[in-house]
């Protein structure tokens, strides 16, 4: 019997299959200057390494730091504020009007 794979992105690779494409990663996307207080959804690319947890997945919240190539972006999360730690590739800009449903509509 065959052992089952516990790689980086096993029993994930069907939810970021749609950002799995590397000819769609572009340099704009990889380098990106936000500004602190701005509103940004968190977005995963499949094919980019450190990618954040599933959980946050969509969800929307503001930048309070920049931390070498990423940012500290503080969400909303089962009830109380979390810090992540999100690589700049891994963000998108939004208004503060856009909500998760048009988020998922983006995709």
């Amino acid at each position: 019997m065959v052992k089952r794979s516990k790689g980086l992105f096993a029993k994930r690779s069907r939810n970021l299959s749609r950002h799995h494409r590397p000819s769609a990663q572009r340099v704009r996307d990889v380098i990106k200057y936000l500004e602190i207080g701005q509103h940004v959804a968190i977005v995963p690319k499949g094919n980019m390494r450190n990618i954040p947890h599933p959980r946050y997945k969509g969800k929307i919240g503001v930048i309070t730091e920049k931390r070498k190539r990423g940012y500290v972006v503080e969400v909303v999360s089962m009830g109380a504020k979390r810090k992540l730690v999100v690589h700049a590739s891994h963000i998108e800009a939004v208004g503060p009007g856009i909500t998760k449903q048009k988020i998922k509509m983006r995709k």
